[in-house]
């Protein structure tokens, strides 16, 4: 799926942005351009995994994003950069902006925003590759048993996506679930969103056996 000379872009909210630094988002590669999470680990992983690949890794995520946020910015932080591949995780904030300010995203406006990006990007970009992560929660921190209800409306609305769009599907709550029989849902994510350190190293292992499994985790 990942070839030599291939440019990938990481796209989504906080869970992407991941403290990356603004200053760098233009050079490919960049520690701090890749932000601390899973964005910056698979990354890691590939570069030196294919030295000679000539890969070129971008981390656009912004903190706080919903679909309607990274809509608006599709040519600027999308199309524009040309890349081979995009991976998208999109959706917590959608639900979260509702619960928290009343400014969320409903489910079925947020089927057609996606739609509408995923269309779009592919007018501009006819070869490109799409990586569709699904949105999720651990039951925790912040998070109530309403949440997990619309999180899975919006996991149903990416896997149907994914398989329209003949994308790879990143199975992150099924990941999860599974992860919380061995630790308890604080030790992968302590508000139940923002992952811990192991719970983006986790993301990072389960997208790249999706993506790259010839390049073991």
């Amino acid at each position: 799926m990942i070839k030599n000379n291939d440019i990938i872009l990481f796209q989504g909210d906080s869970i992407t942005d991941c403290g990356r630094s603004r200053d760098a988002a233009n050079k490919p590669n960049d520690l701090s351009g890749l932000g601390l999470g899973y964005a910056m680990m698979t990354a890691a992983h590939l570069l030196s995994a294919k030295p000679a690949a000539g890969l070129q890794f971008f981390n656009r995520g912004i903190s706080g994003n919903r679909i309607v946020d990274l809509y608006s910015r599709i040519k600027s932080d999308l199309i524009n950069l040309n890349p081979n591949l995009v991976s998208i995780l999109i959706g917590v904030n959608d639900t979260w902006h509702e619960h928290g300010s009343q400014n969320g995203v409903e489910v079925p406006k947020y089927e057609r925003l996606y739609r509408d990006l995923l269309n779009e990007v592919l007018e501009k970009l006819p070869a490109v590759q799409f990586v569709l992560c699904e949105p999720f929660v651990l039951q925790c921190g912040v998070v109530t048993d309403e949440w997990v209800v619309e999180i899975d409306e919006r996991r149903a609305v990416v896997a149907k996506l994914a398989k329209e769009y003949g994308a790879t599907l990143i199975p992150f709550q099924s990941m999860f679930d599974q992860a919380v029989k061995d630790a308890p849902p604080i030790y992968w994510a302590g508000d139940g969103v923002h992952p811990t350190a192991a719970g983006h190293m986790l993301m990072a292992k389960t997208w790249l056996h999706h993506v790259a499994p010839i390049c073991p985790a």
